[in-house]
């Protein structure tokens, strides 16, 4: 069963809806609560590993019910059929996308992915060169949504269907040509003939990148794709299957390998040469989430609490689970340069803050991407001659509170509805985590000892694209123009 509070939500919206304008759409919470510090053994809390962001609202204290109620995993909850309830969790298993046991974003019986996500995908590839400029691009991408969308509802209708794109779906072919010309450029290079171009790509969606690189190399250069194997390491069972269909009906069938299963869970070793793609995946990686002692910098891991009307709560305790300790140890030796931190200000202005009415006991949170690390990891393991393709946000508008913080929305009878928390009813809510690329490009060169380059899509298409296909009348491109806000990561 949903939350009283989230159910009493999507029907506030829905009797109502035309009484919102979008600006009040915007702040909607989700319904949580925080456990205040103020306590008469908040002093003995403290010293016993407890500790409580302050907030100025006073909440119900649950630290009777964070001593009583178990610990669980992401493993642990895949095994559940409803939403969790009187438990406790790290902030990485509560959002942990990366795995096959994963709760709020893939759980099987009630994760976002699995329930109520589509990829927006066209019939055709866009005309851009027959658009006056991005403004008409804009009208015919919002007829499409809303033809999509019919399309789904004349089938079932579903006013919190979570429909999203990706820079492949919009921009297809061009954009999948892009990375394949990259790809058999970089092959040749280094690699042909002595060896097969190996193509690895985690998470493919609707297989069009799959589809569009394997149809540009087998049109530009039939030796290469003689040479080609496309492998897709995907998590979702139906997504596998809407792969193995695509490559059917675009006769790749023989070129491609589909391993069900979270790349996390992968333990077959490669020691063969070869590229692994990791577009738009980053962002929903697990993080954890860290606050500081504002006097002590001592970190604090934050751990969610579901109660037993499935609210969450959240506490911080000192205990850092080995992963968050391994990833801070690894930053702190390898980063380079200086990097957005809630203990970036001077120790006094801290110390000053701390006297105001009101201000907390803790920093603003830290999300870390822990996941991220592990992936590292596998790549190291597993692929010890892979060439990274990765792709991601660089940064990301109306995120929570916090550094590095998501951006936490659902959509209601499609509207975006962004809140102000992570701690979300399962299934409802996409959590999208922002990239730190110098920070994340330090630590995979010390996890793999590769070489890398970052750039910025923009750049990156200007290389490797063919513009004059996305060019409108007017000389505009929106394939350079959208995803300002995008960088890609690229190794040797």
């Amino acid at each position: 069963m949903d939350s009283p509070l989230v159910s009493s939500l999507f029907r506030s919206l829905r009797h109502h809806r035309s009484c919102l304008t979008r600006s009040q759409l915007q702040h909607i919470r989700a319904p949580r609560r925080t456990i205040v510090s103020l306590r008469p053994d908040a002093k003995r809390a403290a010293k016993e590993g407890e500790w409580f962001a302050k907030t100025p609202f006073l909440n119900n204290d649950m630290s009777e019910e964070f001593q009583r109620y178990p610990m669980v995993t992401a493993a642990d909850l895949a095994r559940r059929i409803e939403r969790p309830k009187r438990v406790k969790m790290l902030v990485r298993d509560y959002v942990d996308e990366g795995a096959e046991d994963v709760d709020a974003l893939y759980n099987p019986h009630y994760g976002y992915f699995s329930k109520h996500a589509v990829i927006f995908e066209t019939e055709r590839p866009f005309d851009f060169t027959s658009m006056k400029d991005e403004m008409e691009f804009h009208h015919k991408l919002a007829e499409e949504y809303t033809r999509f969308e019919d399309k789904l509802d004349a089938v079932e209708f579903n006013p919190i269907r979570q429909l999203w794109h990706t820079p492949t779906e919009l921009f297809k072919p061009y954009y999948g040509e892009a990375i394949a010309r990259y790809l058999v450029t970089n092959y040749k290079l280094s690699l042909y003939p002595y060896n097969d171009l190996i193509i690895y790509e985690m998470g493919a969606g609707n297989g069009s990148m799959m589809v569009n690189i394997l149809d540009y190399i087998r049109r530009s250069d039939p030796d290469v794709y003689a040479r080609t194997k496309y492998k897709v390491i995907e998590i979702s069972t139906a997504l596998a299957t809407l792969q193995k269909k695509r490559a059917a009906s675009h006769n790749h069938l023989d070129k491609i390998e589909i391993v069900n299963k979270s790349v996390f869970d992968y333990d077959l070793y490669d020691p063969s040469p070869c590229f692994f793609l990791a577009l738009e995946v980053f962002d929903n990686f697990a993080h954890d989430m860290i606050r500081y002692d504002p006097e002590t910098e001592t970190p604090y891991q934050g751990i969610v609490l579901c109660d037993q009307d499935g609210d969450f709560h959240d506490f911080y305790v000192p205990q850092l689970d080995p992963i968050a300790e391994r990833f801070l140890r690894v930053r702190q030796h390898v980063v380079r340069g200086a990097y957005n931190h809630p203990l970036g200000t001077p120790k006094l202005l801290r110390k000053m803050r701390g006297m105001l009415p009101g201000a907390s006991n803790l920093t603003i949170p830290e999300y870390i991407p822990t996941k991220a690390m592990l992936f590292f990891d596998v790549l190291r393991e597993y692929f010890p001659a892979h060439r990274l393709v990765m792709s991601d946000f660089s940064s990301l508008p109306d995120s929570v509170q916090g550094v590095n913080a998501p951006v936490v929305q659902t959509r209601f009878e499609r509207e975006t509805v962004p809140v102000t928390t992570p701690f979300v009813q399962q299934g409802y809510f996409d959590i999208l985590f922002p990239t730190d690329f110098e920070v994340m490009d330090d630590m995979y060169k010390a996890l793999t000892g590769k070489l890398t380059r970052v750039m910025q899509h923009e750049d990156f298409m200007q290389r490797w694209a063919y513009l004059e296909e996305t060019e409108t009348r007017c000389g505009e491109n929106p394939m350079l123009g959208w995803y300002k806000n995008v960088a890609m990561l690229s190794s040797v």
